[in-house]
């Protein structure tokens, strides 16, 4: 790979909390280089527009306390065509980028990967998703946060679950990832979690049911990921009403404010280990990676392998909630 002079950042997909530090440590990491950097605005869309702008050390300044991304966030479908990619090449090669940097989740490191392999381009993705999906790294930008926030929500429903004897089914996000749903249930103390990765063939409502309802114990929370290998929290809900209907229950839907709010300590810590080993990988030549953390240390994974690859909740929480429940 030729010697590195400048180098493009964006973010793409769904904002995740930590994406303003990443942005913050590959812009202050690769000025300690010496390279030129550009600001992506509004993701692989905003590449094919050259909506771009050289950032320098004060761009990033009091950002790291910042939710969302500074560099706006789009989703493309003319970036899914050959002819928008070639673009985006092109405005790339315009400005003299020689890598660009990709924060997102599966569909955002998907994208770097088509586009690294049609121009043999250097890529280096960061994981930033609040579902914590991606293959070969302990933990995503903005999972942590997301999870405080689900807890912060559910620890309120509590108090009016208890008031009236209700059942509460809460959806979190997630999508096929049940991360978020596991962990939040368990730190809450919600009677159950209904995830994706826990189809099997016994009804995860009437186990609940069986094991989370008792005379002693008439109001109850179980958080449900929204996958639709679920059926979502509403989907439970008519079952409860047609199937138990002495029992009172309630939906909330968490939506979009799990993705908002200040990042946590342990996110901004995250996201700038993970942007300056971001540009510490391609001054050694590395390409086409994905850089996450395994055991509290930096790894680099093949982006195939991050976005193809399953990484499943460990079967440890769904028994640990399961103890805990009774």
């Amino acid at each position: 790979m030729k010697e590195v002079k400048t180098i493009g950042i964006l973010t793409s997909g769904g904002d995740a909390p930590g994406m303003n530090a990443c942005i913050r440590a590959l812009t202050r990491g690769a000025i300690h280089e010496g390279w030129r950097v550009f600001g992506i605005y509004r993701g692989f869309e905003g590449l094919i527009n050259n909506e771009m702008t050289e950032f320098t050390t004060e761009s990033v300044s009091n950002t790291i306390q910042r939710g969302g991304t500074i560099l706006k966030t789009a989703r493309s479908q003319e970036f899914m065509t050959y002819e928008g990619r070639q673009k985006a090449y092109n405005n790339l090669r315009e400005r003299g980028v020689d890598a660009l940097f990709v924060i997102g989740g599966n569909g955002s490191l998907a994208g770097a990967e088509q586009f690294a392999h049609d121009f043999d381009f250097p890529c280096i993705g960061l994981p930033g998703t609040i579902d914590n999906d991606l293959y070969g790294t302990d933990s995503t930008i903005g999972y942590d946060t997301a999870l405080n926030t689900i807890v912060e929500a559910v620890d309120k429903i509590h108090d009016t679950a208890t008031s009236h004897d209700r059942i509460f089914f809460i959806e979190v996000m997630g999508r096929d990832a049940g991360f978020l749903a596991q962990n939040s249930a368990i730190a809450a103390g919600a009677e159950a979690a209904i995830i994706p990765e826990d189809q099997t063939d016994m009804d995860q409502l009437s186990t609940f049911i069986g094991r989370g309802i008792r005379k002693s114990k008439n109001s109850s929370i179980v958080i449900v990921s929204e996958s639709p290998k679920t059926g979502g929290a509403m989907h439970y809900a008519e079952r409860i009403r047609t199937e138990y209907p002495q029992y009172d229950v309630r939906v909330t839907i968490l939506g979009y404010l799990q993705r908002g709010g200040t990042p946590t300590a342990f996110d901004r810590i995250l996201a700038s280990r993970l942007g300056v080993a971001a540009i510490e990988a391609l001054k050694e030549g590395q390409r086409n990676v994905m850089i996450g953390i395994k055991n509290d240390e930096m790894t680099y994974v093949p982006i195939a392998k991050a976005i193809k690859k399953d990484k499943p909740v460990e079967k440890e929480l769904i028994d640990v909630l399961g103890i805990l429940s009774i």
